[in-house]
């Protein structure tokens, strides 16, 4: 099971952001009705026959469908592996739940259409579905390794910027996805300035679209602070050093891609590459705050409780 185990997480993952990205091919190419009002059955055929929009929505919810036959393969297989770990027992159920709530989400839309803050909600679950089995196939890789870069604890204040900027990106995660879903993409036409005002202020569509840029404007700032915070903890954490250097990266990318969404208005390929931009972006974030949380207590295989990473390794990171 183990000789197996790495692998199929790593399949996972990726065929979760195929499935991230293949949900916004369906909505920026207007395939969100491509199979009517019928779920799981498409027309009420499992097999229809296709027009663009038809083969668009099929193939993201084909793709879907082997996607959770992975990721339920690959989270129960993981907990009866490493049951023993903390890790493990939160990963796993978040895994199973989020995809179901995930394609829970997408049915509801499906069967009885939703009004644009509720259908935003549904880009934010796949990414917590993404974000969880990339944490989960990142675990399994290491967890047999003899030492860890999270024996060496940080502070509880980086702990909390770490976390509050999880919490800030998956708010900037969800004005963007209502921003799409509500078609205020080019509410602001141009780009940096909206509408050629530097504040447009904060009403109508042009308000709620300059809200998002401002946002993520507040996630670049952050992100380049909590690079910058983690530099300093390269020697004894690389982890951190290295993520939130490449969270740092991805941040400026992302708008880089939203720039050219305005200037392609709404091109295929820049509204893809925002999204799965996006879900990489928070997928590293969720990985820092995991690398953030202390070692615990495992339990060995004979039972008995065994010492935790923190006391073995006193010392905090400044």
């Amino acid at each position: 099971m183990r000789l197996f185990l790495k692998p199929l997480g790593w399949a996972a993952t990726v065929g979760m952001f195929l499935v991230v990205v293949m949900g916004a091919t369906v909505t920026n190419t207007g395939s969100a009705e491509g199979c009517g009002r019928s779920w799981p059955l498409c027309h009420g055929q499992l097999i229809p026959e296709f027009a663009i929009t038809t083969l668009i929505e099929f193939s993201h919810r084909a793709v879907t469908g082997v996607e959770g036959l992975l990721l339920v393969a690959f989270a129960v297989m993981a907990m009866v592996v490493y049951w023993r770990r903390i890790e493990m027992r939160v990963l796993g159920p978040l895994m199973i739940g989020s995809l179901l709530l995930q394609a829970g989400m997408g049915a509801w839309a499906v069967l009885y259409p939703q009004t644009p803050a509720v259908i935003a909600l549904h880009f934010g679950i796949s990414s917590i579905a993404f974000a969880s089995v990339l944490l989960a196939a990142t675990f399994v890789t290491s967890a047999d390794a003899k030492e860890s870069p999270r024996q060496a604890p940080v502070t509880a204040a980086y702990r909390r910027v770490v976390w509050g900027s999880l919490v800030y990106v998956l708010i900037v995660v969800y004005l963007g996805a209502y921003v799409r879903h509500a078609g205020y993409d080019l509410a602001c036409g141009g780009w940096p300035l909206c509408n050629g005002s530097l504040f447009p202020g904060f009403s109508g569509p042009a308000g709620i679209a300059f809200a998002h840029r401002l946002a993520a404007l507040g996630s670049i700032i952050l992100l380049a602070g909590l690079a910058l915070w983690s530099a300093r903890l390269g020697r004894r954490r690389p982890d951190l050093a290295r993520g939130s250097a490449f969270a740092f990266g991805l941040v400026l990318l992302q708008s880089f891609s939203g720039a050219l969404v305005v200037a392609t208005r709404l091109g295929l390929w820049s509204a893809l590459s925002h999204a799965g931009i996006m879900c990489l972006l928070f997928g590293a974030v969720c990985y820092l705050c995991f690398q953030s949380l202390p070692m615990r207590a495992m339990v060995k295989a004979d039972g008995r409780g065994a010492r935790s990473a923190e006391a073995r390794h006193s010392s905090v990171v400044a």
